[in-house]
């Protein structure tokens, strides 16, 4: 197995994880049709979590690519 499978690998449970972590300030039945602010600011560790999902889903993304273009 080469360097990206690994990267690979450990950014998909990485990503799975802060995926499951993130909580919404709305509940379940704003999308329903309670009030419920849907459209909120992120702040803290929200928001820290928010991007950390980003940034794993971006290295997810180009080890796939890279392990695609180099294998």
């Amino acid at each position: 197995m080469s360097i990206y499978n690994y990267v690979s690998i450990v950014s998909v449970l990485l990503l799975t994880l802060l995926i499951l972590v993130q909580t919404r300030g709305a509940s379940l039945g704003a999308g329903i049709g309670s009030t419920g602010e849907v459209n909120t600011e992120r702040r803290g560790t929200d928001k820290t979590i928010y991007q950390l999902t980003v940034v794993t889903g971006l290295v997810f993304t180009l080890s796939l690519l890279l392990s695609v273009i180099i294998v």
